[in-house]
């Protein structure tokens, strides 16, 4: 069994949203370091929020598929920061580091598909 249930991962999930809302501010982002965050805000949030989880709204996204999308953005992520594609080291850091923290709650999040209860 995975330590991180699909409840905790959905407040993760929307901690992660504020965190790439606010990482233009805290980290000194600009330019397409700063667009690339607020889009993956947006991405994640709508995502969350589509989810058939505990913490999701509408519930039309299978766990399992909001699973496979997060293995999909740590990679990505972990790749921009490698490869700097760009950016200023700074941001290149950023998304490096946020890549293997996504990376490891996916290694630690159970995707098996869960019942979607409201929230509480």
């Amino acid at each position: 069994m995975k330590p991180i249930s699909s409840r905790a991962h959905g407040i993760l999930d929307y901690m992660t949203v504020v965190l790439f809302a606010l990482a233009p501010t805290l980290f000194d982002l600009t330019g397409t370091a700063a667009t690339l965050a607020y889009a993956l805000a947006a991405v994640h949030l709508v995502m969350t929020l589509i989810t058939a989880f505990p913490m999701g709204v509408v519930r039309v996204v299978p766990f399992r598929v909001h699973g496979i999308v997060e293995l999909l953005v740590a990679i990505s992520l972990m790749g921009i920061g490698m490869f700097n594609y760009g950016l200023e080291q700074t941001a290149g850091l950023f998304y490096l580091l946020f890549g293997l923290v996504i990376l490891v709650v996916w290694l630690l999040s159970s995707y098996r598909e869960v019942p979607a209860t409201p929230m509480s």
